[in-house]
């Protein structure tokens, strides 16, 4: 891994600075950078690596995938152009977000999915400002919050940030609830101080608390613990029932399903789709294909710090454009089980051109330059050599 002592320590110090809940310090950070950690690199795609993070994509999740009904028509609640993150470590530049372009909008679920180390966490942590010290960020992140001003979170000031975004705009289900909640208070306490900051009076606090704690799957009894008593999964829920408390429009869901079993995995699943069906709108972050395919509108596959492709659910698990998405979607125990080949770059040593390149047996010497960068469509595709759209994988 490529890292250093001084970005281990920004990365702390970052986690540890910036309240991601309610004023008065609910929850007192949001973990480290994401990927900045186990970003730094993307790690070797071996042979079980995808496989093992799906899981079998049952017949029901399948369908909602592919036959949901289209998103809302309005304005994009967030619209991301151009987004890119860079690390500055002492003798390299880490390439975590490049030239990142998506739009998400009230009512819909974007996935953004990809290998441990792509960046995916990165681009939720460079949203809400909870990167480290060494971090730059250029490109536009414009959020449109109902009734409210537009605020460009890539350049938006950290008091701004704090008053006027996390936990009210935007909220977060972190990928590392240990480091998120506050050890000091129980889980009651935290929901229900975190209930009152955002406009519940003080005898209506416990009851909605014990309701969001029931939301997410999470016995009422667990309230009463302190986060160091609690198991992954239930600090997890927790994290997620914090993240709701305000009922913000927009959620990141930074892999909300870490540590938990298959029924609270779906649980956890239905609970956002209903978010979004509701009107709201929800950027997951995961690894876990299968939970994608469940509940998502649209899906965007990331790659070495870019997204290569971004389409409807249906459509790209039916007919995948780029070479990655099919050769991630091949490694499946339902589908061929045949791992991509080769490993994916550095990201202190990112090619000039495509970043699959070298693993893809479809590339030419036009592959050394990059490919188109996103739009504002529906559907992109970053491959000088796509697949047919419209063939089945």
């Amino acid at each position: 891994m490529t890292t250093t002592r001084d970005h281990r320590a920004t990365t702390v110090a970052a986690g540890r600075a910036v309240a991601a809940g309610a004023a008065d310090g609910t929850v007192a950070a949001a973990g480290p950078a994401g990927g900045a950690a186990d970003g730094l690199t993307a790690g070797p795609a071996d042979a079980a690596g995808p496989a093992d993070a799906a899981g079998p994509a049952d017949a029901a999740g399948a369908a909602d995938g592919a036959d949901r009904a289209a998103v809302d028509p309005r304005p994009a609640l967030l619209d991301v152009d151009g987004l890119t993150v860079r690390f500055q470590l002492r003798d390299a530049v880490v390439h975590a977000v490049t030239d990142l372009r998506l739009t998400v909008r009230p009512g819909e679920l974007l996935a953004v999915v990809g290998e441990s180390g792509c960046g995916k966490s990165v681009l939720a942590h460079a949203l809400l400002g909870l990167l480290p010290g060494n971090a730059t960020v250029s490109g536009h992140a414009r959020l449109s919050p109902p009734g409210g001003e537009q605020i460009d979170l890539a350049g938006c000031t950290e008091r701004r940030l704090a008053r006027a975004v996390r936990g009210r705009a935007v909220g977060l289900v972190p990928q590392s609830p240990a480091t998120a909640l506050t050890p000091v208070r129980t889980g009651r306490r935290l929901l229900v101080e975190t209930l009152r900051a955002h406009g519940h009076a003080r005898r209506d606090a416990p009851a909605a608390a014990e309701r969001l704690a029931a939301d997410v799957g999470l016995d009422p009894a667990d309230l009463d613990r302190y986060p160091h008593e609690l198991s992954g999964g239930m600090a997890q829920r927790l994290a997620t029932a914090l993240a709701l408390a305000p009922d913000p429009p927009l959620l990141l869901a930074d892999e909300p399903t870490t540590g938990l079993d298959r029924p609270l995995v779906d649980h956890t699943l239905d609970l956002l789709r209903r978010r979004c069906d509701a009107g709201s709108a929800v950027l997951l972050i995961t690894h876990d294909l299968a939970a994608a395919r469940r509940v998502a509108d649209t899906v965007a596959v990331m790659y070495a710090s870019r997204i290569v492709e971004r389409r409807p659910t249906g459509a790209l698990f039916d007919a995948p454009a780029h070479p990655y998405t099919a050769g991630l979607l091949d490694a499946l125990p339902e589908r061929a089980f045949r791992p991509v080949p080769g490993h994916p770059p550095m990201l202190t040593d990112l090619p000039a051109g495509c970043a699959f390149a070298p693993r893809c047996d479809r590339a030419t010497d036009i592959c050394r330059t990059p490919p188109a960068p996103g739009t504002d469509g529906p559907e992109h595709v970053a491959c000088h050599h796509p697949l047919p759209i419209g063939v089945p994988a």
